[in-house]
């Protein structure tokens, strides 16, 4: 069975990065959009990664248009808006979609491994979260609504 760590995906700047390189790591996946309700999630994810990269944790944020045309930006202007608006200094990939024909392979894998709200695999909105462990195998899902100051009780019994 593949793992997280078999796929490559576009980072925010352009360049191709194997998530090989996260290997040993424990993994938050979520499409994030800087125009929604859970924005300011941001805030929380980022602080989730300073709290915890030291033991393990690296939040990935992977921008999504499909709900509600709520990341209308290019890649600049995303990257701009994380940085001046939450500090973000997790690493943020470029645009991707989520569900559909044109889904990115990694998110069509996470959403095999682990589904949603009565066994769906559709992504519902934005700030979906993927838990993935050291090993590249997915753990859990968190649905928007699901807070990171919350995924952080069960991050300190993991890492």
């Amino acid at each position: 069975m593949p793992s997280v760590h078999d796929f490559t995906a576009e980072t925010i700047d352009g360049k191709q990065q194997s998530l090989a390189a996260y290997r040993g790591k424990t993994l938050l996946i979520v499409n994030v959009a800087s125009k929604c309700g859970f924005t300011p999630q941001y805030a929380g994810l980022e602080q989730l990664y300073r709290d915890y990269r030291k033991r393990g944790l690296v939040v990935l944020g992977f921008p999504c248009d499909q709900f509600g045309h709520q990341e209308p930006g290019d890649a600049a202007e995303i990257k701009q808006f994380c940085a001046l608006n939450y500090d973000v200094t997790f690493p943020l990939f470029a645009k991707i979609e989520v569900n559909g024909a044109h889904a990115h392979p990694l998110y069509r894998h996470l959403k095999a491994q682990a589904r949603g709200l009565l066994g769906s695999e559709a992504i519902k909105w934005n700030f979906t979260k993927f838990l993935v462990d050291s090993q590249g195998q997915v753990l859990r899902r968190y649905a928007p609504t699901d807070t990171p100051a919350g995924i952080a009780k069960e991050l300190e019994t993991m890492l």
